[in-house]
């Protein structure tokens, strides 16, 4: 029964078809047909009746003319013929109205045949006309090729533009970068002095609550610029080896504190491994996984970031146990001003960290895996490319650390061409018990004779000078104080251009705005790569 309705199905199906369709068995009889069979074909209702020999319905179609003149027994035979001695055919013929119907046939493994066609008569005309049409060809090839020359230099002109617009674009995206971070850097530096120096008074708690402003507005804007910058194509990779580790100590730098004010465990995993990435952008991810993790998790939670090799890959974690979210809120977490209810209520921001985030895995091409339950906390996992060798070249701001008691007495040239930077980087470093010097320009430190009996440990360096780059600055310093001299570049411009220009020269990077204790971290470096030269001048 089951068997029966199967196929009933199958016919009315088959019914519905506009190919007309016939199956037939290995001695050559109808044994099932279509409605548009016979529609097509115009059979009797005799011809389509299960059991009907192939040569009979060929025999009906010589007589009615339907295969041309000339003996129908023999016309007949040559179409069944045609239909059955090879395992496929194709073939073309008018119908009895006309028509131009297109044939298929094809053997089946037990010596059956179908038989299935269909009415072309349209495609047919499309044919022909596309024949009529090709017979101008070669003149309208030549049209075509004359206005495809004319769109081309048309083209050619708007890419120039586009290029030329571009370009513009990410100039002034640089220049934004400085202006608009420069005051926020002074900011930074004076607020950051003011906390120190007002410790636990009243005034300390003021002070911490404008540094708190000014952290979400410098989070803010970076992020914005970053959105910016890869929109406009000036992020660039720069992919090389680096050493997995140099990220573990920037974390440590940078959010160590965040966390110990916080009461959140930071645990860095020493790690030995080598990547292959753009170091500089690889960083920005892992920089905002990490603070996002410290953002999201209560105080006495734990903040864990390590690395685990996969094959020719490594996983690098960042797990935390803050509040965690759902599955389905995962695709939300990634959208550009989208945050969580929960989130939302435990920390500021427009919810842009983790669209930065997302896109600058794209352009890397790299993946990012997310395992979180809600509220017990998340685990990012970035995988990266794994270097061959066991070793990556040491970055330039990597150097021997120092404790803070170190500091004191050290010789620090700050030179920037704005004059509230200055004072703020004099005040934050003047209270290390640092002795510092400030100049705008070369041509003031030349003037006041700032370097004359007084030889600095290190200099930091502002890029954006009025008459020449901080590069180029430091190259002069170093001819007339040694060689040896330690340097650091402070600057808003993020670019791989920049920092790999001063790499080239041994000369660390600092990005503005300034965070106090990457700033002193840096000092301590310098100072350590100061008395290591010392140590292997020649007397």
């Amino acid at each position: 029964m089951l068997s029966e309705d199967r196929n009933d199905v199958l016919r009315r199906a088959a019914d519905l078809m506009p190919q007309g369709l016939a199956v037939f068995d290995a001695a050559l009889r109808l044994v099932t047909s279509n409605t548009r069979y016979r529609e097509l074909l115009a059979l009797p209702a005799t011809l389509v009746e299960p059991g009907v020999p192939l040569y009979d319905i060929a025999l009906f179609l010589a007589r009615r003319g339907d295969f041309g003149s000339g003996d129908v027994g023999a016309l007949a035979e040559r179409r069944v013929r045609s239909l059955t001695e090879v395992s496929e055919s194709v073939s073309q013929r008018e119908g009895a109205d006309g028509q131009v119907l297109e044939f298929h046939s094809r053997r089946m493994p037990d010596g059956g045949l179908t038989v299935s066609f269909a009415d072309v008569t349209a495609r047919v005309a499309a044919e022909a006309e596309l024949a009529r049409v090709n017979l101008s060809l070669e003149e309208r090839v030549a049209e075509r090729t004359a206005a495809l020359t004319r769109v081309n230099a048309e083209l050619e002109i708007a890419r120039s533009k586009a290029d030329a617009a571009n370009l513009d674009k990410t100039r002034f995206l640089a220049a934004a970068s400085h202006d608009l971070l420069q005051p926020l850097n002074a900011a930074r530096l004076y607020t950051s002095t003011l906390v120190e120096r007002a410790g636990g008074s009243a005034f300390g708690e003021l002070a911490h609550a404008i540094e708190a402003s000014l952290n979400a507005v410098e989070e803010i804007m970076s992020a914005l610029l970053d959105i910016s910058r890869l929109d406009s194509g000036a992020l660039k990779q720069a992919p090389g080896p680096f050493a997995v580790a140099e990220l573990l100590r920037k974390v440590e730098v940078e959010f160590g504190p965040l966390a110990r004010e916080k009461d959140i465990g930071l645990t860095l995993m020493p790690s030995q491994t080598v990547a292959i990435a753009d170091r500089m952008l690889v960083a920005r991810i892992v920089q905002n996984l990490a603070s996002n993790a410290i953002k999201y998790t209560r105080a006495g939670g734990r903040v864990t970031v390590g690395v685990r090799p996969r094959g020719n890959r490594l996983r690098l974690d960042i797990i935390d146990t803050g509040i965690g979210f759902s599955r389905e809120a995962q695709k939300l977490i990634f959208a550009e001003f989208s945050r969580l209810e929960q989130g939302a209520r435990m920390a500021p921001g427009l919810g842009l960290g983790l669209s930065i985030v997302n896109r600058l895995v794209a352009a890397l091409g790299l993946t990012l895996e997310i395992d979180s339950v809600e509220g017990r906390g998340s685990r990012f996992s970035l995988y990266l490319p794994r270097a061959r060798a066991a070793r990556a070249p040491e970055a330039a701001e990597a150097g021997p650390r120092l404790p803070a008691a170190d500091l004191g007495g050290l010789h620090i040239l700050c030179v920037d061409n704005e004059r509230a930077i200055l004072e703020a980087m004099a005040g934050l470093i003047g209270g290390w018990g640092c002795d510092v010097r400030l100049a705008r320009s070369l041509k003031d430190i030349a003037q006041d004779r700032l370097i004359e009996g007084w030889l600095p440990d290190l200099v930091l360096m502002d890029y954006h000078l009025d008459q020449t780059s901080g590069l180029d600055a430091i190259e002069w310093l170093r001819q007339n104080v040694g060689g040896h001299l330690p340097a650091a570049l402070l600057t808003a411009d993020r670019s791989p251009q920049v920092r790999a220009l001063a790499e080239e020269r041994g000369i660390a990077v600092i990005t503005k705005p300034v965070k106090p204790a990457a700033l002193r971290a840096a000092i301590n470096g310098l100072a350590g790569a100061r008395r290591a030269g010392a140590r292997t001048a020649p007397l």
